[in-house]
């Protein structure tokens, strides 16, 4: 229960998430954010905290090379698998290996990662995940040709998520690809 949005603008993606920690009913504020830098990347999680703190602190990306959406899927997911794996979260359903669901921005585009390890690269330049996703769709959508600053646009998505979801609080986090 969540929402991470991200959008590319100039050439940088941008990343907002909220603070909701939510189990059952219960929901929790979190110091720790859903968004972060991991090198030249930026990456915001939702599924599990526990995948989150080992993309931040135990993944070890490497560094793009060639064809970017290719590398993404292969050279890209075979290291988060292997980081996973080694810190006890991969899961397996039957014979599929499962992880979790996460935003990653590099080089001026913008990733979804699903459970499944599928890749995907949305037109749109800018995606959400979590139960607010589709709240914060709606709000990047609407906001696209306003002119807004990208942490504005974001901070309206996760607003809109906030208001009208159970499973998202602020405060919320931003961080963002290096300038280039």
């Amino acid at each position: 229960m969540t929402v991470i949005a991200g959008l590319v603008h100039k050439g940088r993606v941008h990343l907002g998430a909220d603070s909701a920690g939510v189990s059952g009913l219960q929901i929790t504020v979190r110091r720790d954010p859903k968004v972060f830098s991991n090198g030249p990347y930026v990456i915001g999680f939702t599924t599990s905290f526990r995948m989150g703190q080992l993309l931040q602190h135990a993944f070890q990306p490497p560094h793009p090379t060639g064809d970017l959406h290719r590398f993404m899927v292969t050279t890209w997911t075979d290291a988060l698998r292997a980081c996973l794996q080694d810190g006890g979260w991969a899961r397996k359903d039957g014979e599929q290996e499962q992880a979790g669901t996460f935003l990653v921005g590099i080089q001026g585009r913008l990733f979804s990662i699903w459970d499944d390890y599928q890749v995907a690269e949305h037109a749109d330049d800018y995606a959400a995940v979590g139960c607010g996703a589709e709240l914060a769709l709606g709000a990047l959508h609407a906001t696209a040709t306003l002119g807004l600053a990208p942490r504005r646009r974001l901070a309206v998505a996760l607003a809109a998520a906030d208001h009208h979801s159970a499973g998202v609080t602020g405060p919320y986090a931003y961080a963002s690809t290096p300038k280039r």
